[in-house]
């Protein structure tokens, strides 16, 4: 069977390791299937709760890079269930990922739910689109509450995904979880006064006028 995104970017020295550290065979007799080169409804609902997440590129000279990317939540894209698309927003200008993928277009994903302490790891052929390229498109992308500069799109054509591995994600809340927490806490306490009160005058011993 397959595990699509090992098969794609293990390579000898990888499996050399998973030897040496006794892995190797779950991995050389997986019978599983974890194709996984296409979103489910499930991961697509993931992708679109994010409002952050890292990419990481391919240099000419073969070096890595990693960059944040983020937004309001919902601001990566499902366009169906191989491709995802995001605006690219002005940054530094110094434009090393979108250099890489016009030199290359190999991407890597990591995604995170800090809540939940789930993550998502993408792999990807990215391409740039430039604002005259595809309006409807850039259209899409586009947030108009988001005060922030659209240079261009960048979609990405998966190739497969993983939904591992929560170990060591330390939960974390943001503002919006936080204070929806809050309310139901505040909720809570205000029923329980309700009934505080409720109880005590139902006990409260009875008082009677003076004579």
């Amino acid at each position: 069977m397959t595990y699509g995104f090992l098969d794609i970017i293990s390579t000898p020295a990888n499996e050399m390791i998973q030897a040496q550290w006794g892995s190797r065979d779950y991995f050389e007799h997986f019978s599983g299937d974890r194709k996984f080169d296409r979103f489910t409804p499930e991961i697509a609902e993931f992708i679109v709760q994010r409002d952050t997440f890292f990419i990481a590129t391919i240099s000419e000279n073969g070096w890595p890079y990693v960059q944040h990317r983020g937004g309001p939540r919902g601001f990566v894209k499902v366009l169906d269930d191989r491709t995802l698309a995001f605006a690219d927003y002005r940054g530094n200008q110094q434009y090393l990922s979108s250099g890489n993928i016009a030199s290359g277009g190999r991407a890597a994903l990591i995604m995170v739910d800090f809540v939940r302490c789930r993550r998502l790891k993408i792999l990807a052929l990215a391409e740039l689109l430039e604002l005259g390229d595809d309006p409807s498109l850039i259209e899409r992308v586009s947030d108009p509450s988001y005060k922030a500069t659209i240079e261009r799109a960048m979609v990405l054509h998966l190739e497969a995904y993983d939904l591992n591995c929560p170990q060591h994600i330390v939960q974390r809340f943001g503002t919006e979880e936080l204070a929806e927490r809050t309310r139901l806490l505040e909720d809570r306490v205000a029923l329980l006064e309700r009934e505080n009160a409720a109880l005590r005058s139902a006990t409260a011993p009875a008082t009677h006028p003076p004579n």
